[in-house]
């Protein structure tokens, strides 16, 4: 496995990534973006799959790069943002469009977050302010069908940035909001970042969205399907950023449809009531309300399958040393398809990580199947 010194490489690139879209996305690739251009930049291809998009800053990646990308994920809510930043071409957000979304709605009939969610992650008036931010963007109408859509995943891009900002680990796994009312002493910053009002963080992802827009010169897409359904598959270039499992883990935060289940409910919003489960404590998705490809029992046939599925591609893998399968594994499963297979790897520090320190074990690796 080649080693990759991180740090050193980052003034030898020709992509800049000051203006890529920020966020505090779980797994998020954003940090080493310039070590993942380092590696595929000669790769020879033009069309490409995200299949699991994410914060969708690998897909802006390849758009950076003049690419033909398509961007997919199962949940909607990460396709909303796929949708704005990828697919969006040149539609943005001006200062009409803010003021009105920015304004008092009062809907009754747009109330959930209040009626659901008190005390579990924001304080009543946030409550308020978020049911009123999808209010606004669900009444939103004075522009044709083909500008309004990407206005609306603009809209939505900002709301969801500004809800995981404001939450203590940027997720929605626990009931926490008792984390940011504790009067404690505190030794890190967050507290001020959790009490920063709502439309100010707001507008700040709506023109960081606004900066981000751009036409690449080649037709981009955003997809909102399982990755095992797919369709297409004639891509030149495959990647995936799969769910990461841990050995002797609840891997509780694996599962996304239960660690942003609130950001998916806001992209739902319609559905979202049927969808919740009284019984929870954190207001969770029903057992059958699940958008998750993977889990830690059929892991390894879901690789099989993709790797085959996709085997006329080339397959590039973000994953991380110490997942379930491991690398190995992972490796011998690709050769079945893939005359060579190469690993790369850099050590990298990821947020709230107890082996930060463990460079052998906390390590970010690639694997390219050609």
């Amino acid at each position: 496995m080649k080693e990759i010194n991180f740090s050193a490489n980052l003034n030898h690139l020709n992509i800049d990534i000051n203006n890529f879209p920020t966020t505090r996305y779980q797994g998020s690739k954003r940090k080493i973006i310039p070590w993942l251009y380092t590696n595929i930049k000669d790769l020879e291809f033009e069309t490409v799959l995200d299949g699991f998009g994410g914060s969708a800053v690998v897909s802006y990646l390849f758009k950076k790069m003049g690419k033909e990308v398509t961007y997919n994920d199962n949940l909607r809510f990460n396709y909303l943002i796929g949708k704005s930043l990828i697919e969006n071409k040149k539609v943005m957000l001006n200062e009409h469009d803010i003021n009105y979304l920015l304004q008092l709605m009062n809907k009754d009939e747009f109330s959930l977050v209040q009626n659901y969610f008190n005390d579990i992650y924001y304080y009543p008036s946030e409550n308020k302010w978020i049911d009123n931010r999808i209010a606004a963007i669900h009444s939103m109408n004075s522009y044709s069908p083909n500008i309004l859509e990407y206005k609306k995943a603009l809209a939505y891009y900002a709301l969801f940035q500004s809800c995981l900002v404001k939450r203590p680990f940027n997720l929605f796994h626990r009931k926490n909001l008792n984390l940011r009312k504790n009067k404690v002493k505190r030794s890190f910053g967050n507290f001020r970042t959790w009490n920063k009002r709502f439309d100010l963080f707001f507008q700040k992802f709506v023109n960081e969205a606004n900066n981000t827009v751009f036409d690449n010169g080649k037709k981009c897409y955003a997809l909102n399907e399982s990755i095992f359904n797919m369709a297409k598959i004639d891509y030149d270039l495959v990647y995936f950023d799969f769910p990461y499992f841990r050995k002797d883990s609840s891997n509780e935060t694996s599962y996304y449809s239960k660690t942003y289940h609130f950001l998916e409910g806001l992209a739902n919003y319609e559905n979202w009531e049927s969808w919740i489960d009284k019984n929870t404590i954190n207001k969770r998705f029903k057992k059958e309300i699940d958008f998750d490809d993977f889990n830690s029992e059929n892991i390894i046939d879901s690789f099989e399958q993709l790797f085959k599925k996709f085997q006329k591609s080339k397959i590039l893998i973000s994953y991380k040393r110490g997942g379930i399968p491991s690398i190995n594994t992972l490796v011998k499963l690709l050769k079945n398809y893939k005359n060579t297979v190469s690993t790369y790897s850099i050590h990298y520090k990821y947020a709230l990580n107890r082996q930060n320190g463990n460079s052998a074990q906390n390590r970010e690796v690639i694997l390219l199947g050609l």
